[in-house]
């Protein structure tokens, strides 16, 4: 006989390489909740409870996908993410906390009345967690979202479909604007605000990564070259010149070693009043900057 409390034993014993304490604790409450169907409330309350058979197995089959390394996300095939359900697989990004807080920034700035009308582009969309989120706070606005992967706007359709959001997707490469213009064309003509997650992981920071970022997760959407790690800042900025509104709002994450160099890129192409803005751990990680009528 298993409880409870042995799941947990195993999930410490055998995870104690890859993860931290409070992180292995967070990883089997979310396993013994998904297999066996029990709120977290009564796996911390009866931790004596006897598993069943079939539970066990379904517990030790995931512990031995974990010990690989493969974030528990994609072995559940789903996550969450402002509150909002989503399917995940090692097509997209995994959406992550540091992320929530750049689209409650926009939620703020763009709900309090300040936007009553418009749209809003999500470049880069991946699980389409972004602009899923927008949309279904900001329901108001129109959203479009693009991606170079067809595999990942197939998962951010799913997303939009899962969570009944009405959003635009469009496969594009953002790096080679000029041989994308019939796909340029399907976007209109100007957005209230342009937002995007970029790649911005580059080689150095790379050997200071979990294994299981950097041997699951996809590269396409993490890594930038090292002589140019802010290629995309560049053309997403550029794009944004082109087709922000006057006085429509650019927002970034970015890496925190580049938050000035960021503010400096934008900046030069023209952009006022340039914020960057800390997450919860203390650390640059967003930018907002405005489209100034003249540029």
């Amino acid at each position: 006989m298993k409880t409870i409390k042995n799941v947990f034993a195993d999930f410490k014993q055998n995870l104690a390489g890859l993860y931290n304490e409070q992180e292995i604790e967070a990883v089997a409450l979310l396993t013994i909740s998904e297999v066996c169907s029990f709120s977290n409330a009564k796996i911390k309350a009866f931790p004596e409870t006897v598993l069943s058979e079939e539970q066990v197995r379904g517990l030790t089959d995931i512990l031995e996908q974990l010990k690989t390394g493969k974030p528990i996300q994609y072995i559940l095939a789903k996550t969450e993410f402002y509150g909002l359900p989503f399917v995940v697989n090692p097509s997209v990004l995994i959406p992550r906390p540091e992320t929530e807080e750049l689209v409650e920034w926009v939620i703020s700035l763009a709900g309090n009345g300040q936007l009553a009308a418009g749209s809003i582009l999500d470049v880069g969309t991946g699980s389409g967690c972004i602009a899923v989120a927008l949309k279904k706070n900001l329901p108001h606005l129109n959203v479009s979202a693009v991606d170079i992967s067809p595999a990942a706007l197939l998962i951010a359709k799913e997303n939009a479909r899962l969570n009944e959001a009405d959003i635009d997707f469009i496969e594009f490469d953002i790096l080679n604007q000029r041989t994308e213009l019939s796909h340029i064309s399907r976007l209109g003509s100007h957005f209230s605000i342009v937002i995007s997650n970029p790649p911005y992981v580059t080689i150095q920071d790379k050997a200071k990564m979990h294994s299981n970022v950097t041997d699951f997760e996809p590269h396409i959407a993490l890594f930038v070259p090292e002589h140019d790690p802010l290629v995309f800042y560049n053309a997403i900025a550029d794009f944004a010149v082109d087709k922000l509104e006057s006085n429509g709002l650019l927002f970034f994450e970015i890496n925190e070693s580049y938050g000035e160099e960021i503010v400096k890129l934008l900046a030069d192409k023209g952009f006022k009043n340039p914020e960057l803005r800390k997450d919860m751990s203390g650390r640059d990680r967003m930018i907002k900057a405005e489209k100034s009528g003249s540029i």
